[in-house]
């Protein structure tokens, strides 16, 4: 079965990559690609905006009709218009956006009472193996080790920390019993810096075009235990939402996770 699928902010670094990788995979029609008005690539070809070629479907700022499901990775104030039109017009939703806030999150919550929702900070499937066993770990390795988490991002990314490294913490947290997110630090500065007992340390770094780098720290005395995730490319991110899209079809309404479509306990 073909799936009809809506791309929005298709315009984007991670909108292009969507409709190429679909179109390239030969199991999805694009039904629409969304952009802001005033986008540069208004009115042009999506597959040659994503470098794939004409598919004939042009960048609109209007969403279409017909679609089964949506990826959004747009932003976080567009995230209420995807939501208001997946719920009006049936649609599955594939929520990638990062930084939202609570009214959005609110909006999200809601609609899941009437679609299927994939709502996830990061859609890689490796970083959704390292959500689910940073807890395992902090809550074996217990309260006397100290947790650090350094997050890296390219330059034009806006929030910080990034939505991964909270998700992280908050896995971590619930695992070993600590209050997130009083429990976060972010970053230290100052001459009285000296660690408390079950902090988690928060760090954030903007540099370069670096994908998307994760890494926990769990520090005993005597040895460090790390854990990690690398992005090599935003494909792996595309490929994971991908999967997501696929696997959502046809679902009850509900709030699920990239937990759910691998399958994770």
């Amino acid at each position: 079965m073909t799936v009809k699928l809506l791309v929005v902010g298709a315009g984007g670094r991670m909108g292009r990559r969507i409709v190429a990788l679909a179109v390239e995979s030969g199991e999805f029609e694009i039904a629409g690609a969304v952009e802001a008005a005033g986008h540069p690539d208004i009115g042009k070809d999506a597959g040659h905006v994503a470098g794939v070629g004409a598919i004939g479907v042009k960048l609109d700022s209007g969403f279409p009709a017909g679609a089964d499901v949506a990826i959004d990775f747009s932003l976080p104030e567009a995230a209420g218009a995807t939501v208001g039109y997946c719920v009006e017009n049936n649609v599955s939703l594939v929520l990638g956006t990062t930084g939202l806030g609570n009214e959005e999150r609110a909006k999200v919550l809601t609609a899941a009472k009437k679609i299927p929702i994939i709502y996830g900070t990061n859609m890689s499937v490796g970083m959704n193996v390292l959500f689910n066993v940073v807890g395992r770990v902090a809550s074996m390795l217990g309260e006397d080790y100290d947790i650090e988490i350094v997050e890296q991002h390219h330059r034009f990314k806006k929030d910080a920390p990034s939505g991964s490294a909270l998700t992280l913490a908050e896995n971590i947290s619930r695992a070993a019993g600590r209050d997130f997110p009083a429990c976060i630090v972010d970053g230290r500065s100052g001459k009285e810096t000296l660690r408390k007992k079950g902090e988690i340390g928060m760090h954030a770094v903007r540099a370069g075009d670096i994908t998307g780098e994760h890494c926990v720290m769990f520090g005993g005395l005597g040895e460090t235990v790390t854990l990690g995730h690398t992005a090599n490319s935003r494909d792996t991110f595309v490929r994971g939402a991908l999967r997501a899209a696929k696997w959502l079809v046809g679902r009850k309404p509900g709030l699920y996770s990239m937990s759910d479509v691998l399958g994770i306990v």
